[in-house]
């Protein structure tokens, strides 16, 4: 489980898909103390829950997001 909390945006969306990519077999993103984030998290988080990345504790608006975000193919 990777902890994540504060704000998602510019540099910290790059080092999230990095050390995504870094990590081997099952994940999930515990998102309890995320309290911003921008277009690019939202992208981030929709592929990555495409990909099987379990989005733990993701706050109601986020999660509406990145629904919305699979609607308009963010998760591609």
């Amino acid at each position: 489980m990777l902890r994540v909390s504060g704000r998602i945006h510019g540099e910290s969306v790059d080092t999230l898909r990095e050390l995504i990519g870094q990590e081997k077999g099952r994940l999930a993103l515990d998102l309890t103390e995320v309290i911003v984030v921008d277009r690019e998290a939202v992208r981030l988080l929709a592929v990555s829950e495409t990909n099987g990345i379990e989005l733990r504790n993701c706050p109601a608006y986020i999660r509406e997001w990145v629904a919305k975000g699979k609607v308009f193919g963010y998760d591609q």
